[in-house]
């Protein structure tokens, strides 16, 4: 017990140090955003930036600013953690209420006990409530009235998807199949593992995400690394930094692809039909590296991760190198800038938004750790042509964090709700935001 405190204080003066960290971006946001983002030489520190903002919450009366010609409401407050987001069919609302599982291997020694204080801060330091909560606006009113805890007990619970009567949900560790008839408010039966998925006692990154394809016949999981570059061992990213495809009858499950850190979101791209999903890249790198991404995905395409990023840029961190590798490493379809943290991703396919919105990507960007200044935390639209971006992202949803440097929210998951209105999850606030059109 005697070594505990010294251990603790120095942990406490190396955070500040972080905090105090004079490392700052050299090229300005907007360098690292687009087809053909600026790809710097990295700038490697001791102590990496760490320029996180404290989680607070929204007082009475505030939500975020919306982009002109829109309006933001607040769909449903009071929830525990909301990450992500599922609309089912007659309009009910699933919200997966959730945080990390145990991980009793991650971050472990004073730099891991400098990361989970700063998670602390950021607001995901709290206790998964393993829950899904069903949200049902009755009168059309874009205010849920009621709620109900639609599935507990789960393990870190993140994707949804639908598949006739079947609903599927995305733990920390499996995915796993429930019976649901349209209009339930409650499933009481236990779950049948249809797939594992990579979990244990590392776990570094394990939010799972998983979509349908269209007929239904196949799952796709995104599973995040269990690292940042490798350094615990590509022996431990067996199925990481990758997206798996699973049969959704016989849980058989096939790499799809791989060398993407960590995937989240995904959707089917309407007017090409393709797979698309957004990455966190790595950290540690400066501020200005590397650019997280959109990019559509290629059954059994490589995008780098660790050995190389954005292409054939090689990241000579990780020993031994693999250029082998590294020159099949695809280059993503578009930038979204250093640190952002996208982690939601929807195609707009409604009607309620204008015609310029039609078939382009909607991104909730969790916001940025490693990056002086800060990234992200907004909610920005890509618009697409032809099945491709065809312009910059525009912001929908600001002001997330004050001019205290507090959070006062922090976007994930995002959804688009029956009516056609964009729904939004933030894990701090604890709240569903409603978007739609300022005269609607």
């Amino acid at each position: 017990m005697s070594n505990v405190v010294p251990v603790r204080l120095v942990a406490g003066c190396l955070l500040l140090a972080l905090v105090a960290c004079g490392e700052v971006a050299k090229l300005p946001a907007s360098a690292g955003i687009g087809p053909k983002p600026t790809i710097p030489e990295p700038n490697k520190t001791l102590i990496p930036t760490v320029h996180i903002a404290k989680a607070k919450g929204w007082s009475e009366g505030t939500a975020p600013t919306a982009a002109p010609g829109m309006k933001v409401n607040m769909y449903a407050s009071g929830l525990d953690h909301p990450r992500w987001i599922h609309v089912l069919p007659n309009g009910d609302v699933l919200i997966a209420e959730s945080n990390a599982p145990p991980k009793p291997e991650d971050n472990k020694g004073i730099k891991g006990w400098i990361m989970k204080m700063v998670m602390k801060k950021a607001g995901a330091g709290t206790p998964s409530a393993n829950r899904i909560t069903l949200l049902r606006d009755a009168n059309g009113d874009g205010v849920a009235e009621t709620r109900s805890a639609f599935l507990e007990g789960l393990n870190s619970p993140f994707g949804m998807a639908l598949v006739g009567g079947n609903l599927y949900v995305a733990n920390a560790d499996a995915v796993l199949r429930f019976p649901y008839t349209a209009g339930a408010t409650r499933i009481t039966t236990s779950g049948e593992t249809v797939a594992t998925l990579p979990g244990g006692p590392i776990n570094h990154h394990w939010t799972k995400n998983i979509l349908a394809s269209r007929d239904g016949s196949k799952l796709y999981a995104t599973v995040g690394s269990n690292s940042n570059v490798a350094e615990n061992g590509m022996e431990n990213e067996v199925d990481r930094a990758a997206i798996l495809e699973i049969d959704a009858k016989t849980g058989a499950k096939r790499l799809f692809a791989s060398g993407l850190r960590n995937p989240n979101g995904m959707g089917w791209q309407p007017q090409s039909g393709a797979l698309w999903t957004v990455v966190n890249e790595r950290d540690e790198l400066g501020s200005d590296l590397v650019p997280d991404y959109l990019t559509s995905v290629k059954d059994g395409s490589f995008y780098g991760w660790p050995y190389s990023y954005f292409g054939q840029h090689v990241d000579d961190r990780v020993k031994p190198p693999k250029p082998d590798l590294v020159a099949k490493a695809i280059v993503p379809d578009y930038a979204l800038g250093a640190h952002v943290a996208p982690l939601g991703m929807v195609f707009y396919e409604g009607k309620l938004f204008p015609q310029q919105y039609a078939g382009g990507a909607f991104i909730g960007q969790h916001g940025s750790w490693n990056r002086k200044p800060r990234s992200g935390y907004n909610v920005v639209f890509v618009p697409f042509a032809n099945g491709m971006p065809s312009g910059s992202p525009m912001e929908i949803l600001s002001g997330f964090v004050n001019d205290k440097d507090e959070a006062l929210g922090r976007p994930v998951g995002v959804a688009v709700d029956k009516a056609g209105a964009l729904l939004v999850a933030d894990d701090v606030g604890n709240i569903i935001w409603r978007v739609t059109p300022a005269g609607s």
